[in-house]
């Protein structure tokens, strides 16, 4: 509960752009900021369990070789990164909720191991009915940069 307090703290201190709209008043841009940003200390921890326990049965991670399809094939498809140096980390900037509360998006910047950003993740999170938020779909890509025509 004090992580997910100071997580709160931090998010409404440093990114106050992060909680806009609808959701901010319910509090569920700040639910997602939080479970994201504990998704992500799970991997700068090392710790495959917590990470697992954020993931949806049926949830569906894009790699390079294809969609990784359900819990269990995520679970082996990310293993590798749970060993030896952390190879890369992510934050939050960008959440959005939708105004029924049950899908969320999650986006930001994706550093390797020296601090370069090397990428954007995506994260789709579905609210289940006990409450916990957990990652159903999530892509990665290039970065984002300011130069890059659309």
């Amino acid at each position: 509960m004090h992580r997910i307090l100071l997580v709160t703290v931090l998010a409404t201190t440093f990114y106050p752009n992060l909680l806009p709209g609808q959701a901010n008043s319910s509090g569920l841009t700040r639910q997602v900021f939080a479970a994201e940003s504990s998704f992500a200390a799970s991997m700068a921890r090392r710790d495959l369990e917590a990470f697992a326990a954020m993931l949806s049965e049926e949830a569906v991670f894009f790699a390079d070789t294809g969609a990784l399809r359900g819990k269990a094939a995520v679970l082996d498809g990310w293993r590798k990164f749970f060993t030896g140096d952390v190879p890369f980390s992510w934050q939050p900037e960008v959440i959005e909720v939708l105004p029924s509360g049950t899908l969320a998006l999650s986006s930001g910047p994706v550093h390797d191991r020296n601090g370069n950003r090397v990428g954007t993740f995506n994260s789709i999170w579905r609210r289940e009915p006990d409450g916990r938020w957990l990652v159903i779909f999530d892509k990665g890509g290039p970065a984002c940069t300011p130069e890059r025509k659309w």
